[in-house]
């Protein structure tokens, strides 16, 4: 397809595509002539992938190249290749390791890891972002007078833990493992609204059936 088609199946503008090509987001096409390059859907694919990243989820340009980049790594095994591109996404600010309700937060997110027998989080640990913000997240409840221990952590992780199966089943779907590894991080910035918003309106309806509309 030419650019114009490009253009209108993804949605794009055919000058922000031009401008994605220059920042390396996207691949050229493949040149047809001096002034004009045929386009896949390999293209439109990833040209929704950087909608999403940078549109919608309002990352940096410089990021999603970071991201990309390891995205289009087939060097590395599915699992690093998925969390290189994961961890290249914004992640939150850093935690203060003398912080009491840090040390106590990490802690308990460790024995919550201990206790699920989740190796592989255990030992990747605080090299992990995803893990300093649980703990932050965790360190904020304590200080609020919310002690959320790795008892009370624990049924919650196991439902994201069914969650995370339905995720990969969801990407086995696809047939490539770059498209594979491109699902996972646009539902990582798209997706987790999505789970948000079904949690507070599940919160909702068993309020309701609890206690009642009045």
């Amino acid at each position: 397809m030419r650019l114009a088609e490009l253009s209108e199946r993804s949605g794009v503008s055919t000058a922000t595509i031009k401008y994605y090509l220059r920042e390396g987001l996207l691949a050229p096409g493949r040149r047809v002539s001096a002034t004009t390059a045929d386009y896949d859907e390999g293209h439109l694919r990833r040209l929704r992938l950087v909608r999403a990243l940078i549109q919608v989820g309002g990352i940096p340009v410089a990021t999603a190249r970071e991201v990309l980049v390891h995205v289009d790594d087939d060097s590395l095994g599915r699992t690093i290749r998925m969390g290189a591109a994961l961890w290249a996404l914004p992640q939150g600010p850093e935690s203060d390791d003398g912080d009491p309700a840090v040390v106590t937060a990490r802690h308990e997110v460790d024995r919550l890891l201990e206790m699920l027998g989740w190796s592989t989080a255990r030992e990747v640990g605080a090299l992990s972002p995803v893990h300093r913000s649980l703990v932050l997240a965790v360190s904020a409840l304590i200080r609020l007078g919310y002690p959320w221990g790795a008892e009370l952590m624990a049924p919650y992780a196991e439902l994201m833990y069914q969650a995370a199966e339905r995720d990969l089943d969801f990407m086995e779907a696809y047939p490539s493992e770059a498209e594979q590894v491109e699902m996972v991080v646009a539902a990582a910035v798209l997706f987790q609204p999505v789970l948000k918003a079904l949690h507070r309106l599940a919160q909702e309806e068993e309020s309701a059936r609890r206690y009642g509309l009045e």
